[in-house]
């Protein structure tokens, strides 16, 4: 039985970056962050109980991030929104590629709600 389109599901257009070095010509690397475009995702939030277990273990909680399955996201990217910047952890992709599943901690702003101050 085939899985029903996850575009449905992707209700936030998130901005993609993604770091790139490169030669400053003495030796050196200029480390830049380059905006790849926007994709389409849904942020499952986790729930209190999630988080207080995390806490609780001493590990870092991530939040899944689901995407297109045929998104270019990699380990150590970021995905920005208007309410913080996530770090891309982990990806992982189901046996039958109906979506890809990013894990990521956020990044919060020290403004209002995390925002950027």
């Amino acid at each position: 039985m085939s899985m029903p389109p996850i575009g449905l599901h992707l209700n936030r257009r998130l901005q993609h970056h993604r770091r790139q070095e490169t030669s400053d010509g003495s030796g050196g690397v200029i480390t830049d962050w380059v905006h790849l475009g926007p994709v389409r995702a849904r942020v499952s939030q986790a729930t209190t109980a999630e988080r207080v277990a995390a806490q609780q273990a001493g590990a870092d909680h991530t939040q899944p991030i689901y995407l297109q399955p045929r998104a270019d996201v990699r380990r150590g990217d970021h995905l920005r929104g208007p309410e913080g910047s996530w770090r891309v952890t982990s990806v992982y992709g189901p046996s039958e590629p109906v979506y890809l599943r990013a894990d990521c901690e956020l990044i919060q702003g020290e403004g209002p709600h995390g925002t950027p101050g």
